[in-house]
Formats: structure tokens, sequence, C-alpha cells
């Protein structure tokens, strides 16, 4: 991956996190600190992307997906690139 990517994708990441949809605050109330025994990150950039919601110990991604991303080829090659990488892809 070039660096310029991953800049971005670090960029997207913050400003994913200040403006957050009601369903992904939601979600962040039940999975931060812990509360389900493992720890997530929120809007976490990786390969890349921004992940909405990730478990690095236990490769599980969280993904929370509006209307515009159902039969998504790109959705589909991003899940094909973290399923590669060992992680679980839940899309809701």
């Amino acid at each position: 991956m070039h660096g310029q990517q991953v800049a971005t994708a670090k960029r997207n990441s913050r400003s994913l996190r200040k403006q957050p949809t009601n369903a992904e605050l939601v979600l962040w109330r039940r999975l931060r600190a812990e509360q389900l025994g493992a720890k997530f990150r929120r809007q976490h950039p990786f390969l890349g992307y921004v992940l909405d919601f990730v478990c690095l110990e236990r490769k599980l991604v969280v993904e929370l997906d509006g209307g515009q991303h159902l039969g998504s080829k790109s959705d589909e090659v991003r899940d094909g690139r973290l399923h590669e990488s060992g992680f679980v892809v839940l899309r809701f």
C-alpha cells in the first residue's frame, strides 16, 4: 500500500469518528470499554480502508452499512482482502 493511501485512510477515520451515525453510536455504547470481553476500535484504518468496528485480537470486523452498500462490488473486494488477512466480516 502506498503511503498516500495510508494517510488518506487515517484522515478519513478521524473524520468519521467525529461524525458517527445514530446506529454507530448505539453499537459503540455496547462495544466500547470491553463490555463484551473484547477490545474494539471504532473507524480503524486497515489496508487502506476504514473499518467501522474491529477487534484486532479476535480478527472480527463489524460493518454498519446503509442501503447504498447493497450489492456493492467494492465491498466484495474489500471483504475478500479482509478475509485473506484472516478477518471475519459481519455486515448489518
